[in-house]
Parts: C-alpha cells; structure tokens; sequence
C-alpha cells in the first residue's frame, strides 16, 4: 500500500467520525441540489412502464440500505455491491422513480444522515449514478425485464459507469482535492465490482419478473459479502498499523542517533529537510517522497557502530579511521534490512548516501 493510498484511506476513515469540512458540505449541496432537479424531473415527467407497488418499492429500498452498509474501503471512497439490488429495483419498481428511491435507501443507510441533515446531502449525492441509466432505459423503453432489451441493458450500464466516474472524480476534486489521476485504482476496483455484479442483479430481476417479491432472494449473498468486507478493512488495518511501525521506527533510530551525536543529529535534521524541498521542487509522489525523507533521516544510522573515539575525534582522522568511518553506510543499510519490509528498502538509499552523483565512487 503506497503512502497516498494509506493517506486518503486513513482520511476517509476520520471523515467519517467527524464533521464535514465547509468545502466538503457545499460541495455536496450543491451535487445534492442538482440531483433532486434531475430525479424529481425524471420521476414526474417520464412514463413508467409498470405501476407502482408502495410495499415492493419499500422493501427493495430497505434491501439497498441493507447491502449498501457492506463496504469495501477503496482510497477516497468505498466499493458498495448494491448491484444486486440496483438492477431489479431498475426493472421492478418503476423505472422513473429508481433514482429517489436509490437516495432514500442511502439516507437510510447511512445513520449519521439522519441525525445530521448536513450529512444527507452526501447520500443524495452519492445517488447520482443512479439517474442517467435510469433515463436511458426509459427513453429506450426498456423498463421491463426482456432478454431482447439487453443491449439497451448493457448500455445503461456503461452509461451508469461513465457517469458516475465522471460525478465521483468532479465531487472529490471541488470536495477535497483529490487529484483525479489517484483514483483510477480506485474507480477500476469499484467499477469492476459493479460489472461483475450487474448480471447477478439482472438474473434476479428477470427471475423475478412475475413475482417481484422474490428479487429478495439475492439478499443471503449479503453476509458473504460482509464476511470479505470484515477481512479486507482487518487486512486494510494490518497494512496501515505497520506502515505507523515502520515510520515509528525510522523516527526512534533518528533520536538515537541524535542522543548518540548532537552534531549527527542536528546534520541528519537539516538534511531531511532539504531533501524534503528537493522532492516537493520536483514533484515526485508520496511514496518518493516518503523514500527520501526516511533515508535523509536515517542516511547516518550505520555511525552507531562506529566507535565514538572515531566519531568524536577531535582533529582530522588518518586512513584506518578513515576506513572504519566509510563501512557506516553498509552497516546502516545491513541494520535496516535486519528491520525488513519498508525500511529495508531505504537501506538502499542509505547504502548509497554518499555515492557520488555521477555514480563514479
């Protein structure tokens, strides 16, 4: 897990346990303004294909609700498999009205929106992708479950992928400041999830399609679903509590070498920071970033097994102490690699902390 993935993870993770920032709430506001517009549009003056079941549209919304608690931590967002209730809430409730009845499900989800109003904004904004399939079905006129509709399926699909990448990437820029190319990963991750469920989704609905009723099958799949998403957030909080165990451990050896050498500490000080204005004049990403910092910190670390006569020697060294003095970045880099995994890592850049730039020696 690269550091900017860690950091956006562990943001999402504290933004959901605190209040939204002015920026995050008037961005959602107004996605959420624009939704209503779009859905209340579409629900009063398209025509639907089937008639309205009060109880079988409440219970596909519970159902949503339901399957939309089981995330998947995935960066700035999560991955829902609400796929298998999207379809056959598409197909068996009426078309038209899909879009609010998506928002209503994720209101209700969602706990804190109904505490906080500020927080219901987010889940009317979250049900945008839930709009554009549902107008390109009815304007095809293919809101009952046929097998010769399934082009107009597939497109509404494709439709519902374009859309909301395009809605999610807008939202987390004017949000948060998330740059777009960061969420490729994520958006190939949740919009595989959705191409893997939509045929589960679409089966049920067609299976479903004389007893509407029985679309609520599909909910067992549920617990499975929750199951793997318990495993990946353990596996998620593995990865980050070490990565803190890594960083911990660079910072604990750059206070021994401070406690050790005053001189060595104050260096290694000034040389993470000028390592960190090199990286950021560069522009490199966070896990370069993080590369140099972590070896700009520990580029001395090897001088705890120099003996302190060698270190503390008042005038010039000869050149046995020479010698010794030279063997502090091996032994920096053989210490580190003892540590193994990220640190290991920076070993190689310790090792090579006073190689020259041209690479001669």
């Amino acid at each position: 897990m690269g550091p900017e993935l860690e950091r956006l993870l562990a943001d999402t993770r504290a933004r959901s346990s605190h209040a939204l920032a002015r920026r995050e709430r008037w961005t959602n506001a107004g996605f959420s303004a624009a939704f209503l517009i779009a859905a209340g549009g579409l629900a009063v003056l398209a025509p639907a294909a089937r008639s309205s079941d009060p109880l079988l549209a409440a219970l596909l919304v519970v159902a949503y609700a339901v399957v939309a608690r089981v995330e998947f931590s995935a960066g700035a967002g999560t991955v829902v498999p609400t796929q298998v209730v999207f379809m056959p809430l598409l197909l068996l409730a009426p078309t038209p009205l899909a879009p609010l009845l998506v928002a209503c499900a994720l209101v209700l989800a969602d706990a804190s929106a109904i505490r906080a109003p500020r927080r219901a904004f987010a889940a009317l904004a979250d049900a945008w992708f839930a709009v554009v399939p549902a107008l390109v079905l009815v304007l095809a006129g293919a809101q009952l479950p046929a097998w010769g509709l399934a082009p107009w399926y597939a497109l509404a699909l494709v439709m519902q992928l374009a859309s909301d990448a395009l809605f999610t990437v807008a939202r987390a820029r004017l949000a948060l400041g998330v740059r777009p190319i960061l969420m490729r990963h994520e958006l190939a991750l949740v919009y595989r999830v959705d191409v893997l469920l939509a045929p589960v989704g679409l089966l049920a609905a067609f299976g479903a399609a004389d007893q509407p009723y029985a679309a609520l099958l599909v909910l067992p799949l549920v617990a499975l679903f929750a199951l793997f998403a318990r495993e990946r957030e353990a596996r998620i909080d593995g990865a980050i509590e070490l990565s803190q165990a890594y960083k911990g451990t660079a910072l604990l050896l750059g206070d021994v070498i401070e406690a050790d050498d005053q001189y060595t500490g104050d260096h290694t000080k000034d040389v993470v920071e000028l390592a960190l204005q090199v990286a950021d004049e560069l522009g490199v990403d966070e896990e370069t970033r993080r590369g140099a910092e972590f070896g700009a910190l520990l580029h001395d670390v090897g001088k705890i097994h120099i003996p302190n006569a060698i270190i503390n020697k008042p005038g010039p060294l000869d050149d046995d102490e020479w010698a010794v003095m030279k063997t502090h970045t091996v032994e920096g880099q053989r210490m580190l690699e003892r540590v193994g995994g990220v640190l290991a890592r920076v070993g190689v850049v310790v090792r090579a902390s006073h190689e020259r730039w041209d690479g001669g020696g």
